[in-house]
């Protein structure tokens, strides 16, 4: 794995500072950004729990980032020092067995009945719901939960909980620069697996302004996103390939019925700014009326900092500054600071 140090930081440093300097910026605080970035790279210290049992997640982002996670020069071997916990457990442990864990560290280890797991995190590709047993309830409520984007309803606490940018293997090779506007041929670009919301599909493929592209009869992926101004993906389908349309400059737009507050680096990320959250209702109609008033400047705006952020959602195998990989390390480092509740009777 590549280290992580200090004298990188300069580097990191200067490329914040250009896509911050640039109007608009895709932070919400580039400042404090700067700042915090620093001093994770130099102080920030993960222990991790030993498993009861080795293990692999399935999930191949929930994956490398737990491979990731366990090579990173942010673990120590001392908890004494440790911001932070982490607890392993596989994707698949019962509710029973989750609640045996928990027991496990309230008994065993001192360090999770001081803030009653606030200072804990533990990654769970779905997420769990809520639970009867008082020790799941506790780690659902109090604990971090790191879970792949998009979370089913209810399996997210949005003050606390983190989702992993989608793997998109070919994000990282993109050269292409971005198109500009007027060389575009289509309103939007939408990749279909042929039964998500068909309905509202079926309506955008009578419609000339619109790309349906059919996953089983894929045409030239890059082809279509580079001449189509808008991205179209349905909340809870395919979103692999988000991050590879926000690196080619087309701006990501999320077609989903309800608010959704689980998107990838909301810490970081002006996502109210740089993609677009739409609703079904309406029709095809509705929703080519709200593309077409996006006026150019701001759609300009809104794919530059598309294309900015998209460097910050890719994964690496072997993880590089400020990738996909620490920027979710980020954003556990921003959440190191918890209140320490009154110490309960164990159960």
């Amino acid at each position: 794995m590549a280290t992580t140090t200090t004298t990188v930081f300069p580097l990191l440093l200067l490329l914040l500072l250009s896509a911050a300097a640039a109007s608009p910026s895709p932070y919400l605080s580039p400042t404090t950004l700067f700042q915090n970035y620093q001093n994770m790279l130099t102080n920030f210290k993960i222990f991790i729990y030993t498993p009861a049992k080795p293990f692999t997640f399935q999930n191949p982002v929930a994956s490398l980032f737990y491979n990731s996670l366990l090579k990173s020069p942010f673990n120590t071997q001392d908890p004494n020092e440790a911001h932070l916990f982490f607890a392993p457990f596989s994707a698949d442990t019962s509710t029973r067995s989750l609640g045996r864990l928990v027991r496990n560290f309230r008994v065993k280890h001192p360090y999770w009945n001081r803030t009653l797991g606030a200072d804990h995190f533990f990654l769970s590709p779905a997420g769990i719901d809520y639970s009867s047993d008082r020790n799941v309830l506790e780690l659902k409520k109090n604990s971090v939960q790191i879970s792949v984007f998009p979370v089913i309803s209810g399996n997210f606490i949005p003050h606390k909980d983190i989702t992993l940018p989608p793997l998109n293997p070919s994000a990282s090779v993109i050269s292409a620069a971005p198109e500009n506007a007027s060389t575009m041929s289509f309103l939007g670009y939408l990749k279909w697996d042929g039964e998500t919301e068909s309905n509202f599909a079926e309506e955008l493929k009578k419609d000339a302004d619109f790309l349906v592209d059919i996953e089983r009869d894929s045409l030239d992926q890059v082809g279509n996103i580079k001449t189509s101004k808008f991205c179209l993906l349905f909340y809870g389908g395919d979103v692999a390939w988000m991050v590879e349309a926000m690196a080619l400059g087309c701006v990501p737009v999320v077609i989903v019925d309800r608010p959704i507050q689980d998107l990838p680096l909301m810490d970081v990320l002006r996502w109210s700014d740089l993609s677009l959250l739409l609703s079904t209702r309406g029709g095809a109609k509705r929703l080519k009326e709200v593309l077409n008033s996006v006026s150019e400047e701001k759609y300009g705006g809104m794919k530059r900092m598309a294309s900015a952020a998209s460097e910050h959602l890719v994964w690496n195998e072997e993880p590089q500054p400020l990738d996909a990989f620490h920027m979710v390390i980020y954003q556990l480092w921003l959440r190191r600071h918890t209140i320490r509740y009154a110490r309960r009777e164990s159960v």
